[in-house]
């Protein structure tokens, strides 16, 4: 049956929702309270995204007392967690206590290895990004939100000042990286903030200059001080998997499988390219770029598309796709110059509180000052298949759109905001398996019940072989079995990027380790949970009921709520989390 409004009795998995509203929040933990008043004090810019404002107006202290204390503060915090510990009051409580300890633990290592801190990217990402943060969730900021703007522009020069302690030996492609960040940035504040408000270019002037100086500093300096090593080394990347992601294989294994599945999917790609007429599977999928929209059904396409989608995850009663509109506008004037050099993303997931009742997605804009040439690469490039599988499945329907929706519902308060995206990642790294993998089961599931074409689906293998390339890349990179170049070489070869996506992929990853195996083993993770759990058509448990029961945990890693689904069925109990709180 339809699935179409939240609290609708006959929902799949509707008890999950009724249960939302009796006790969807595990008894209060005071050492939890503490652990999130900790996190959005020294995390300011976080705090914004994830919708808390209290610390709107700052940014975190990165002067040597500043982080001395971050660190003294999340030593203690172990510290407590570790002689306090008794059997939590609730099922849930241990989880969101665990995923806490274990962020924890891996900043701890970030504050102390230089990796981050000692990363010019975070600081241009952060200083760029705490501004633009309050400008994102509406189009026109109130006058509390300005307010914090100016002061937090104010605060731009200090903040940046101290990131210049911590960068002494730096990758050179990362010091690259965030001199072309610089630029982005200063297209925001020498012109991109006038048309938020004329009033603001005045104000905005000391903190382009600092940024401008930060860029000069990064050229004249830190370009003289390159590191050769861009990985975490072994240690470190098994602490992400250990204490992030739960993951039980080691990176060996991990690669191992990520090789075996790519030999796989690139089988399967060799074969099926004939059947499109097409000698290898590269020119089978180029004929995707002939079906597009034209230049006046451009904007329109993304919302047929959009609700051609959902009507379908209705039908099938797929899951509780919530009131939740996206609608399709194009990228704002003021990040227009500068999104470019910037990680602007398309689709920013919204705040988890504070949400406005339709949530904006940026796309790329066309208009008439483009040249015909350049208006057909662009048709090209964001045709009916990119907007289907990227834009709406994956990005702006049911991927991530509608999982963000039921995580800020989650009563673990940690899976309400792990992945709301943050200036250059997600607010905890925990979040990462179940935002990546639940997004590429999102369009696998899609393919399954008929929602992509022939040729969208045999894309969907190149995507596959994409994912296994970046498991890969991920492991070797960071246990030092690949260099920058050996990565960005690879993905060029075996997952068919072009020189300059190859190479910003690889330092993407290498500034995020255990970042670029998420997509595969979420989403297998994923599969593997719901081939144990829908076994055979007469179990009581439907694809939708299975869908909105794992969604009901949040944000958290997907091996966890794999274990806590298997450990409620096994004992004849409500899958849900909103039932296991109660």
């Amino acid at each position: 049956m339809p699935v179409r409004h939240v609290g609708v009795a006959d929902a799949p998995g509707g008890a999950i929702f009724r249960a939302m509203n009796q006790a969807d929040t595990p008894a209060v933990d005071p050492w939890l309270e503490r652990f999130l008043r900790a996190y959005y004090d020294r995390r300011p810019v976080n705090a914004t995204f994830v919708g808390v404002h209290e610390h709107d107006h700052r940014f975190a202290d990165l002067s040597a007392a500043g982080v001395d204390d971050t660190v003294s503060e999340m030593r203690s915090l172990l510290e407590e967690a570790d002689t306090g510990r008794k059997a939590p009051d609730a099922p849930l409580a241990g989880i969101d206590r665990r995923l806490a300890e274990g962020f924890l633990r891996i900043q701890g290592w970030e504050y102390s290895s230089g990796h981050f801190l000692g990363n010019p990217s975070i600081h241009v990402g952060e200083a760029v990004f705490g501004l633009m943060a309050l400008l994102l969730p509406d189009s026109t900021p109130s006058e509390d939100r300005l307010h914090a703007l100016r002061a937090r522009m104010a605060a731009v020069p200090d903040f940046l000042a101290q990131s210049r302690l911590h960068l002494h030996e730096v990758p050179t492609p990362w010091t690259l990286r965030a001199i072309r960040e610089c630029k982005g940035g200063l297209a925001f504040l020498r012109g991109g903030v006038s048309h938020v408000d004329s009033r603001l270019q005045t104000v905005a002037e000391p903190a382009a200059a600092a940024l401008e100086d930060f860029g000069a500093f990064l050229e004249s300096t830190v370009l003289r001080r390159p590191k050769a090593e861009a990985g975490c080394g072994p240690e470190a990347f098994g602490l992400y998997l250990r204490e992030g992601h739960f993951l039980t294989q080691s990176a060996d294994e991990i690669v191992r499988y990520a090789r075996d599945e790519m030999a796989k999917a690139d089988s399967e790609m060799s074969s099926g390219a004939a059947e499109f007429g097409a000698e290898n599977a590269a020119d089978a999928i180029a004929t995707l770029a002939d079906r597009r929209p034209d230049v006046t059904r451009y904007y329109r396409r993304y919302q047929e598309i959009w609700d051609a989608m959902r009507q379908l995850s209705d039908d099938r009663a797929l899951l509780t796709w919530p009131d939740f509109p996206i609608r399709y506008v194009p990228r704002p004037q003021w990040a227009r110059a500068s999104a470019p050099d910037l990680y602007f993303l398309f689709y920013r997931s919204p705040a988890a509180f504070g949400r406005p009742a339709i949530h904006d997605y940026l796309v790329t804009p066309i208009d008439d000052s483009m040249s015909a040439e350049e208006r057909e690469t662009l048709l090209r490039a964001d045709n009916d298949g990119v907007i289907k599988l990227n834009h709406v499945v994956h990005h702006g329907g049911i991927g991530h759109h509608v999982q963000n929706w039921h995580a800020f519902r989650s009563p673990l308060r940690i899976g309400r905001i792990a992945a709301v995206d943050c200036a250059s990642r997600i607010a905890m790294f925990c979040g990462a398996t179940m935002a990546e993998g639940w997004a590429c089961y999102a369009t696998d599931l899609m393919a399954e019940v008929g929602g992509l074409t022939p040729l969208e689906r045999f894309a969907l293998r190149h995507a596959r072989v994409r994912m296994c390339a970046r498991a890969i890349v991920d492991v070797e990179l960071h246990n030092g079995r690949m260099t920058l170049d050996d990565a960005a070489a690879f993905y060029q070869e075996r997952a068919g990027m072009t020189a300059a996506g190859a190479e910003a992929e690889a330092v993407k990853n290498s500034m995020f380790p255990a970042s670029a195996l998420i997509y595969l083993m979420g989403t297998d993770m994923i599969h593997e949970l719901r081939a144990d759990l829908c076994r055979a058509p007469e179990d009581d448990l439907t694809l939708g009921s299975f869908h909105d029961a794992f969604l009901s945990y949040g944000s958290i890693p997907v091996r966890l709520i794999g274990n806590e689904m298997r450990r409620r069925a096994a004992l004849g109990l409500p899958l849900g989390a909103h039932e296991a709180s109660s």
